[in-house]
């Protein structure tokens, strides 16, 4: 028998599992969807349990089709920022998962302006309702009774829990909850008396790749073996690409899209996105990061709207359409970086009478594009090139419009799932066999080169920050004339 990490990727709406030999092959896939619940405006829930039931069946899909496969351990990637509460002793979940994209807490964050700078000098993160210490006082606040039996945590401490028993979490999922202090690299009791959260309900903090227990009997996946890895999504996906040096930047194209580079070192904290623990190994790995709250979820919007049968389907319809100066800005719940302003809201510019259900589509694509070029914009890093991954990144005239928008070759493996491939990627190094994952073959690297003019590019642009600027209620005179 072959061995095999079994690499899970806990996403927003869906979960899935892939056996990843030391080499980096893949030999089996599992996948299985997940609800999102909206029971008022702002608030993105998901019922925990039937979190871990997707993930179970997952597991079950990807180990069905390979019954002798030896899995040697197990590696997990996950949505970042969502939390929830569970009992320590039984891993029961007492709360719903809050998504990162839950803005109930946004009058709360509010009322915390004035610790607003020093939170960002610590954290490298805006106060803001995305990340995760809002939702985990919310939460705290929710429950009835002592707190003795209570854990609560970012989504890979939860799946930890109830596949091991132990209450602990990656240093990287914990830099996103405005709790880690990213120069001491361990929760910072300042921070936590800021959001009025007890150190006592938090996982222990550990490295990304130094092992999260063993696998306890009763589920798909044999008692004893080790979880030996766990990675934020976009984090799997820049290690994946195997990017840890400045120059290159990954978006990752999913619900909401992460664009990310890695740091040479921790230095200045920009305002306009966010720095971030990539990883913690021997050494820390720092990174540069925009957060979009909303791409594929843009894009769904819109396939409702349309009433087409899926995304396929409205990229299909956007090849119909040769762009026009109609402009789409998916502000369901505020914008995101760089603006961080929640108070936009999601409009659709320079409809006419004649404007078709092909220009919508091709809008859609447009807004995916032009919102990863704000994010690169704002990092003022010099890069060379972008590595795409995620479920769009599949799409030819999302990623040529991506190119041509931001003047920057992009590249796009022909294995989407870089989450999964990422974290199992550190999980066979923590296990000695760095040496044998197989660089990606370039025939099997797609490349896109930027084909449009500068002119082409700055007129583009400037038709998509007006359109910003009206979601945020201003008007951009200059671009408008």
């Amino acid at each position: 028998m072959s061995p095999n990490i079994l690499a899970i990727d806990q996403g927003t709406t869906s979960s899935k599992t892939l056996l990843v030999g030391p080499d980096g092959s893949v030999s089996a896939r599992g996948s299985h969807s997940l609800a999102i619940e909206t029971p008022r405006p702002g608030w993105f829930e998901q019922d925990a349990e039937q979190l871990w039931q997707a993930t179970m069946a997952a597991v079950d899909e990807c180990l069905a089709t390979s019954e002798n496969a030896e899995i040697v351990g197990v590696a997990i990637s996950n949505q970042r920022e969502s939390v929830v509460a569970w009992r320590r002793s039984s891993g029961e979940p007492l709360t719903p998962v809050l998504g990162w994209q839950d803005a109930r807490t946004t009058a709360f964050c509010q009322g915390l302006t004035h610790a607003a700078d020093y939170v960002h000098v610590r954290t490298g993160l805006r106060l803001d309702p995305m990340f995760s210490a809002p939702k985990i006082r919310w939460l705290i606040d929710s429950l009835d009774g002592p707190l003795d039996d209570i854990c609560v945590g970012t989504v890979d401490a939860y799946l930890i829990a109830r596949l091991t028993g132990a209450c602990l979490t990656d240093a990287g999922n914990a830099s996103r909850t405005l709790l880690f202090d990213l120069r001491e690299l361990d929760w910072s009791d300042a921070l936590l008396d800021v959001f009025g959260v007890p150190r006592s309900v938090l996982p222990d903090v550990k490295p990304s790749n130094t092992g999260f227990g063993e696998v306890r009997a009763g589920l798909p996946v044999s008692a004893g073996v080790p979880v030996v890895a766990a990675l934020g999504d976009s984090h799997a996906a820049l290690y994946g690409h195997g990017i840890t040096t400045p120059g290159a930047s990954k978006v990752t194209y999913g619900t909401g899209s992460s664009v990310m580079a890695p740091l040479a070192a921790l230095g200045d904290m920009p305002d306009a996105v966010s720095t971030t623990l990539a990883w913690l190994t021997d050494q820390p790995c720092y990174a540069r990061e925009g957060n979009i709250l909303a791409t594929g979820a843009g894009i769904e919007a819109l396939v409702t709207l349309l009433r087409l049968p899926d995304a396929t389907a409205l990229a299909t319809l956007a090849r119909r359409s040769d762009g026009s100066r109609l402009s789409y800005v998916p502000a369901f719940s505020g914008l995101g970086a760089p603006y961080w302003d929640r108070d936009a809201v999601g409009v659709l510019v320079g409809l006419g009478r004649n404007t078709t259900a092909a220009e919508v589509a091709w809008a859609g694509l447009d807004a995916v594009a032009q919102q990863v070029c704000d994010v690169l914009d704002a990092m003022h890093d010099r890069l060379d090139v972008i590595n795409a991954g995620g479920g769009a990144s599949t799409n030819a005239e999302l990623m040529q419009l991506q190119a041509d928008l931001s003047g920057l070759p992009v590249r796009v493996a022909d294995i989407p799932e870089g989450s999964a491939l990422g974290v199992a990627r550190l999980a066979w190094a923590a296990l000695g066999s760095a040496d044998e994952w197989a660089a990606p073959n370039p025939e099997h690297v797609k490349q896109f080169q930027p084909e449009k003019t500068d002119e082409w590019r700055a007129a583009q642009r400037g038709r998509w920050r007006d359109a910003v600027s009206r979601s945020r209620g201003q008007r951009d005179e200059e671009n408008c004339r």
